[in-house]
């Protein structure tokens, strides 16, 4: 460790989700790990061999038995020296074992403090880091193997390719600023623009993917709107596969938002069926029908169902903002009618489940997903806007390529806006924030 740098903290936490289980883990972490291990089990275990163990407080009496595991810093989670005090789990049982390591010398763990450690100590980047949290929260198998991938550094490894092409051609640039003969700037103008072409390409290409993985983390809202009984309840329960919304001939049952959760091609959506859209002095049914307006203001794609044979747009304006597929529903009752996809439209039957694998790819498509079977990453928001910023410098880059100077800060911000992904370039205020949203213990 560098003269003068402090010695971090000795930090502790419940591993293991609240609430009984068969086991209770207490993951300890920093310099003091050999002394909290002779303190609670006598001594410090052999380095990557579970052993069996009584866990003693500090007046020595044993509050639980279990597994000890001991890794030896640098080759553990964190980096640093770890414990792992693997007992029985119950609630009380559990806590008695932190209380006896705080006890011991360590702190409380904040939210994702170990992964920061991971992070600071050169075990993970921070995309990795990140990914770390999403495999924890994946609503989806798929969303579970994209965040999986971006654990094991394929994220990170294309943006490195994209960090790397990008200081080659600074270095190339830089050097022209120096020796700025007209035969040779020419030459490199040319070759500058070529290089400057792929890098483009490639970054849209790592843009495009990113778009599409986005999507398994926050999944796509979907608001079903229309008239009193064009079918959308009957429609939720078929994309459901389940009765959750109650279906009557009365107009008006729906009154309030009914919110189902399921999964398109392993990507997750909530769907969401609304109150009819329609005159009323009902006034229950007014607030329905204002919860379905707000409702549609949120979506990232609004249904707009309609009756086969009548075609009644539901009264009032619809989201400006929100992408609208029009839904033809009851297409059984409707002679020589066919169900599937027509031009803008999707016909469907919410009754036979006629046109419903259209309407699924329609829903899927609008929202921007693109099964192709290619690898996509798992991006957040804030890598998003990293690489579109890279790319707005890159765009700009392509505009200057007559004045090196220029040229050369174009491609220096677009670096920097990539750096900010993988942590080469992140203030503490960014870290912070994203530490924060993971789980204690993590």
């Amino acid at each position: 460790m560098p003269s003068g740098e402090s010695i971090p903290d000795t930090i502790a936490a419940v591993a293991t989700p609240a609430g009984r289980g068969g086991i209770g883990i207490v993951r300890v972490a920093g310099p003091k790990v050999p002394e909290i291990a002779r303190a609670l089990i006598g001594g410090l275990p052999e380095s990557r061999k579970a052993v069996l163990r009584s866990f003693r407080d500090a007046q020595g009496e044993r509050v639980d038995e279990g597994v000890a595991l001991y890794f030896q810093a640098p080759h553990s989670y964190t980096g640093d020296e770890v414990l792992e005090l693997q007992g029985h789990g119950g609630p009380v049982v559990t806590h008695l074992v932190l209380g006896a390591v705080l006890d011991a010398g360590a702190r409380l763990a904040g939210p994702g403090e170990f992964t920061r450690r991971a992070f600071l100590n050169g075990r993970l980047d921070l995309a990795q880091a990140e990914a770390v949290a999403d495999l924890i929260d994946a609503a989806s198998r798929e969303a579970a193997r994209s965040a999986l991938r971006s654990l094991g550094g394929d994220f990170s490894a294309v943006i490195a390719g994209l960090v790397a092409g990008l200081t080659e051609l600074r270095a190339l640039t830089e050097a022209m600023l120096d020796f700025p003969d007209e035969e040779v700037d020419s030459l490199h103008r040319d070759d500058a623009s070529r290089r400057l072409a792929q890098l483009r390409a490639a970054l849209e290409e790592v843009l495009v993917k990113s778009r599409q993985g986005s999507l398994l983390r926050t999944g796509i809202h979907v608001v079903l709107a229309g008239r009193p009984n064009v079918g959308k309840s009957s429609l939720l329960n078929r994309l459901a596969g389940a009765e959750r919304a109650i279906v009557t001939a009365v107009p008006g049952t729906t009154r309030d938002a009914l919110r189902e959760s399921i999964q398109i091609e392993g990507v997750p959506i909530v769907v969401v069926d609304t109150a009819g859209l329609r005159e009323s002095q009902d006034e229950v049914e007014q607030l329905g029908m204002a919860r379905t307006r707000q409702e549609m203001a949120r979506a990232d794609v609004v249904l707009v169902i309609l009756e086969a044979g009548k075609l009644e747009a539901p009264q009032g304006p619809l989201p400006e903002a929100a992408t609208k597929i029009n839904v033809v529903n009851k297409v059984d009752l409707v002679p020589g009618a066919v169900a599937g996809r027509q031009g803008n439209e999707v016909y469907v039957s919410a009754k036979t489940g006629a046109g419903l694998e259209a309407l699924r790819a329609a829903v899927l498509e609008a929202a921007g997903w693109s099964s192709r079977g290619e690898t996509v990453f798992l991006a957040r928001e804030r890598h998003l806007r990293a690489l579109a910023t890279a790319r707005t410098h890159l765009d700009a880059a392509v505009l200057q390529v007559a004045q090196w100077e220029f040229f050369a800060e174009e491609l220096r911000l677009a670096q920097e806006a990539l750096g900010e992904i993988t942590g080469r370039l992140s203030a503490d205020d960014l870290l912070g924030e994203i530490f924060a949203r993971f789980c204690i213990g993590k």
